[in-house]
């Protein structure tokens, strides 16, 4: 899987552009806020529908513009796709696959398994559970497709359930039985979801002990655990044993919306026993694990973005990335540096073919 085309129209800063790319690795050069990370955006854009920035999507479209479209070339196992997406202040985002529109966007989701490195892949530490599901789901998602319907399906149900706490204190009545409806729903939808997790971490810990011990010189031991409340009771269980604390709170205190990940230098957290450079090398050792992983499941290498590498690591650490990159379960790589000299220089020395591209104020130029 690879871009072939680019084209950008009130995206962002860029008011059009076009890039025909490499299949191998393509470098956007330039000084910060110029647009480099844009062009990142809009690749991983037309990969998950969505910006891996900003959620709000009426906020990508160019300063006082009405509309924004991207559109993607792709080479997908020698076979054309095109991706089209266009979006209109006030109105919902439309997502075409060869001049197809999506009845569900959700369904979009995995065509083009991508991975992105960024230095905000350090919220992944310092920030809460939230963000280390979203990992989870990412990764999942694109390789089975039930998963994110079943996730879909179970936040819907525990929003209404959630609202039928709430209205419960605001009338003074509680209704067992119309609670045990949405009880169910999340039952139904969310014990796959837990399997899923839980099948994916027996499969993805080793490789990304693989690379920690890789990237680190084998220095420590790392690993990764699943926290969940059905892990030690089932979902039924949990709810029913929560039911007076969930009424008093008016929302779900139990479930699959509440797992996270624990992250562990040898037998202690990440967060409070890691160094910078320990915890910058378990996150690059988590992304290109992704990498390896979805590459085996979709029997596609996925595209990988690197945004500002040698800002959030050392020479040493980015002289190891390039190493990998050039493996075989890595498809086309697009990488952003401020430097116009670092990475071609680098990519001449190794003999690998590329292309760079000069970034200035939303305009971009080939470099030759």
């Amino acid at each position: 899987m690879y871009l072939k085309k680019l084209q950008l129209l009130n995206f962002k800063n860029y008011e059009e552009a076009s890039l025909s790319l490499s299949p191998q690795i393509n470098c956007f050069l330039g000084n910060n806020g110029q647009g480099k990370t844009n062009l990142l955006d809009a690749i991983y854009y037309l990969s998950f529908s969505k910006s891996f920035f900003n959620p709000i999507d009426s906020q990508l479209i160019r300063d006082e513009e009405a509309f924004m479209t991207l559109t993607g070339e792709f080479n997908r196992e020698n076979e054309q796709e095109k991706i089209h997406i266009g979006l209109k202040k006030g109105q919902k985002k439309q997502v075409k696959r060869n001049k197809k529109v999506y009845e569900k966007i959700a369904d979009h989701i995995g065509l083009i398994p991508l991975v992105m490195i960024s230095p905000s892949d350090s919220l992944l530490i310092i920030e809460g559970s939230e963000n280390r599901r979203k990992f989870l789901d990412l990764i999942i998602s694109q390789y089975n497709r039930r998963y994110l319907d079943d996730l879909i399906q179970y936040n819907k149900a525990l929003s209404q359930r959630n609202r039928l706490l709430k209205k419960f204190m605001e009338v003074r009545r509680f209704e067992e039985e119309s609670l045990s409806i949405w009880d169910e729903q999340l039952i139904n939808y969310g014990e796959p979801v837990f399997e899923a997790r839980s099948q994916f971490i027996v499969e993805f810990l080793p490789l990304f002990q693989k690379y920690y011990q890789f990237i680190s010189g084998n220095k420590e031991q790392v690993s990764l655990d699943y926290i969940s409340q059905l892990n030690d009771a089932s979902f039924s269980d949990n709810l029913l044993n929560s039911r007076d604390k969930d009424r008093r709170l008016t929302y779900t205190s139990t479930g699959i919306h509440k797992d996270d990940l624990g992250f562990n230098l040898g037998d202690k957290p990440l967060k409070k026993f890691g160094s910078q450079g320990q915890q910058k090398t378990f996150l690059l050792s988590l992304k290109l694990a992704q990498a390896e992983f979805l590459k085996d499941h979709k029997k596609n290498a996925p595209i990988l973005l690197l945004d500002d590498i040698y800002d959030k690591l050392d020479e040493e650490r980015v002289a190891k990335l390039m190493t990998v990159v050039q493996k075989d379960w890595f498809g086309q790589v697009f990488i952003s540096d401020t430097h116009l000299d670092r990475l071609p220089s680098l990519f001449n020395e190794l003999k690998v073919e590329f292309k760079a591209f000069a970034i200035e104020k939303g305009e971009v130029k080939d470099v030759k």
